[in-house]
């Protein structure tokens, strides 16, 4: 736990172990009466690398959502 004071823009500085453990992207949620940091990481992409288990290219899966979306939009009678 640490106490920090905002300074006269109303920024903080973290103490640096904080800052080591979070590293450079926080979220800053605002929970009312407090706020939350949770660390973000740099390269989010990153992160979900290999989640999905999706063999089609862009292309391929681009083209079946127009078809579907063609296939509901003729049954509404568009």
């Amino acid at each position: 736990m640490a106490i920090v004071e905002l300074d006269s823009k109303g920024r903080l500085t973290l103490p640096k172990r904080i800052r080591k453990a979070f590293g450079k992207k926080v979220l800053i949620i605002d929970v009312g009466d407090h706020v939350k940091l949770i660390p973000l990481p740099s390269d989010p992409f990153e992160v979900l690398h290999g989640c999905l288990k999706i063999k089609k290219t862009f292309r391929e899966l681009r083209q079946e959502a127009e078809e579907i979306a063609k296939k509901e939009a003729e049954k509404r009678g568009a």
